[in-house]
């Protein structure tokens, strides 16, 4: 395939939840496949990718099932969960014929190396896809928050976020048929408006240090692609 990438180094969030495809698994294969392929397609391009992976497909903290578990140590599951879906997305990019490395910002040597910014952009350098699992590595943060602070350290172009929805909207568009979708945004706007698109420490630390970040649907992988073309889907959040 011949593209024109608008980016050259991306940060690309991927929704737990949108992993598991029609949502009656964990993971699924044929999703899995697919957005591997696209991944591929922009490696292939010369495009570099940071990746942070989310956890819904597997746990929600403190709204799981109503558990009884402490805030932090709930964190600490949902960031080991991150890594489960890290591995298994380098198995697919790796059979996808992308080299890919995951990072974790906990120590877990037996399975993974552990997360260092400047190492990480050598390998980006080289090619290879870098998986970046559990945040920032505290209890507290989200994944928003991981995704951001990692999209500035790596100095990438852009923060490409792909979620379960297709955009930011006014409301919740599953509960309010007629909720407005916002094609642009500012990060002032989403903190003044209290957008739930991205957390308040993700926005502040994309405001100060002028991340672009698009939010957009993974319900088609192909839009992985087209954002990286910088093709008009989505809501594209400025500082």
């Amino acid at each position: 395939m011949n593209m024109q990438s608008k980016y050259k180094r991306v940060l690309l969030k991927l929704s737990g939840e949108a992993l598991s495809g029609d949502g009656n698994r964990i993971l699924d294969d044929g999703f899995l496949r697919a957005v591997a392929a696209e991944i591929a397609t922009c490696v292939k391009a010369g495009v570099q990718f940071g990746i942070v992976i989310g956890a819904g497909n597997i746990w929600r903290g403190a709204r799981q099932g109503g558990l009884s578990i402490d805030r932090v140590r709930g964190d600490h599951m949902g960031m080991l969960a991150t890594v489960i879906n890290s591995l298994a997305m380098q198995d697919y990019l790796l059979s996808a014929g992308v080299d890919a490395k995951v990072m974790s910002a906990f120590q877990i040597q037996q399975v993974c190396e552990p997360y260092a910014q400047y190492k990480a952009m050598e390998y980006l350098e080289q090619g290879s896809v870098v998986l970046i699992p559990c945040g920032v590595g505290y209890p507290y943060f989200s994944t928003d928050t991981g995704m951001m602070l990692r999209a500035v350290e790596l100095k990438c172009d852009v923060l490409l976020s792909a979620k379960n929805v297709d955009g930011v909207y006014d409301s919740d568009p599953a509960k309010n048929p007629a909720a407005k979708k916002y094609d642009t945004l500012t990060y002032d706007e989403i903190l003044s408006k209290n957008l739930k698109a991205i957390d308040l420490t993700a926005s502040a630390i994309g405001r100060e240090n002028k991340m672009p970040a698009l939010i957009f649907g993974l319900s088609h992988p192909e839009n992985i692609t087209r954002a990286v073309m910088g093709e008009n889907l989505g809501t594209l959040i400025t500082e």
